[in-house]
């Protein structure tokens, strides 16, 4: 509204009246105000899209309560303001409950009020404008087309799911190595779908410690628990209208594998401390690297739970599944971090190209574009050369020790990397490492390590 002038309409009989807000409306060069007086003249102009209208509730024509339901019926998006010699309050909350901004009685400070008014409307309209500009920007960004690369057949099979799993709300399960994008598919199902406006929740299940995970999902009441000061709301509730991303569903324990199970059956959940059912209106999308199926019968996962998530499962191929994929993605990587940087573009010479396509990439999409920013960052005269790309995942210790850090530097890079290749698992990190988890969930408390979101 701050591009263009606000219209205003002032709907009055009272000539008098009706001047004395026209004037002090026109004192801000920002509003374009036009009077009449009465409804019929109002709604005869009402083509010229008003941003907001001023209407008097006693008119010689129509009623202020007429005027209201039409202007509501056409145009919804103006915002009426109802100006009344009465006090009926039981008048003024229905005409509030049929769409009325606001009403306000004539008085010594109906001015004031007036202004106010108005400068609130503004205000939320601007903050209206910007979410939906995000939102748009979401969207963009999220489309298929930009949120994911690829050109190659096994890729066209995951954005053929993909649409499927937009039209509606089935679950979706996502599968696939570390790395490959799973998150970054789940908020392109979630972006363009009918949900988009409203929130995308993603819940990393492995790098919750287990005796929290059920407050962090269903939420909690104030005195549930030592350290619950006030309520807080879950991650379910908070995703409500939107969608809730379960990520690494697979490292959830049986227990609350139980819980979650209720929560998806009935579609209502229990803040811990609560006895109050809550409905929820969440859509679900998990994600793992592990073979949900292969789980349900070593006896890790629950059957029942498995076949609730499956929906519409899409299995993210890995990076080395998929062709010159790499080399799109490469291209892809290098602009945008030459574009983010104030660099100028570079090309990817043919040694180098040879190099990235016979490499594993047992990081997947995450690798390669780390691995890409390297390069970019090392190359002479705008060439990435084979001898620019270097990949970190060789396992030569040689290369680890070379660094001459501390013990306590060493252990925490140690650590680092086996949470980054368990995907933030603290309970299997601690089990490989043998030390206790509560150690590793200090450190990352304190600042020692960190973990990937």
């Amino acid at each position: 509204m701050t591009n263009k002038p606000v219209k205003i309409f002032v709907v009055e009989d009272d000539p008098t009246y009706r001047k004395m807000i026209e004037y002090v409306l026109q004192l801000n060069p920002d509003f374009e105000v036009l009077t009449f007086e009465n409804g019929r003249s109002c709604m005869d102009k009402l083509h010229l899209k008003p941003d907001i209208v001023t209407l008097d509730y006693t008119l010689p024509d129509l009623t202020g309560e007429d005027v209201l339901k039409r202007i509501v019926n056409i145009d919804p998006s103006i915002t009426v303001i109802i100006l009344s010699g009465q006090t009926d309050i039981k008048t003024a909350v229905g005409l509030l409950r049929q769409g009325a901004y606001d009403y306000i009685t004539k008085d010594d400070e109906t001015k004031d009020k007036l202004i106010n008014t108005i400068h609130h409307i503004i205000q939320n309209k601007e903050l209206s404008d910007k979410v939906s500009t995000l939102q748009e920007e979401l969207g963009k960004k999220y489309d298929f087309g930009n949120a994911i690369i690829g050109k190659s057949k096994a890729m066209e099979k995951v954005f053929k799911l993909m649409e499927k799993g937009v039209s509606t709300d089935i679950t979706v399960s996502v599968y696939g190595e570390t790395g490959t994008g799973k998150e970054m598919v789940a908020k392109s199902v979630h972006y363009n779908s009918k949900r988009s406006k409203s929130a995308f929740v993603a819940v990393n299940v492995a790098a919750i410690p287990s005796e929290l995970i059920e407050s962090e999902l269903f939420g909690h009441e104030k005195g549930a628990f030592t350290g619950a000061a006030t309520r807080r709301i879950g991650k379910f509730e908070e995703a409500s209208g939107g969608t809730i991303f379960l990520d690494e569903i697979g490292e959830m324990d049986m227990n609350m594998q139980a819980k979650i199970l209720r929560v998806l059956q009935e579609r209502e959940l229990v803040r811990v401390g609560a006895n109050k059912p809550i409905k929820i209106n969440a859509r679900i999308i998990c994600a793992t690297h592990r073979d949900l199926k292969g789980e349900v019968e070593k006896g890790n996962f629950r059957e029942d739970l498995y076949y609730r998530l499956l929906g519409l499962p899409i299995h993210l191929p890995p990076l080395r599944d998929r062709d010159n994929d790499v080399l799109i993605l490469a291209k892809h990587f290098t602009d945008h971090f030459c574009r983010e940087n104030g660099m100028e573009k570079v090309s990817i010479g043919p040694d180098a190209q040879k190099k990235l396509l016979e490499y594993p990439w047992p990081g997947n999409v995450r690798e390669l574009k780390a691995v890409m920013e390297l390069a970019a960052v090392m190359c002479s005269d705008n060439v990435i050369a084979g001898s620019d790309v270097n990949f970190h995942n060789t396992g030569k210790s040689a290369d680890f020790l070379m660094e001459e850090l501390t013990l306590r530097d060493y252990t925490n890079k140690i650590i680092e990397h086996f949470l980054h290749k368990y995907d933030s698992n603290v309970v299997k990190v601690a089990e490989k490492l043998d030390m206790g988890k509560s150690t590793i969930y200090r450190m990352i408390k304190n600042g020692e390590i960190e973990i990937e979101e």
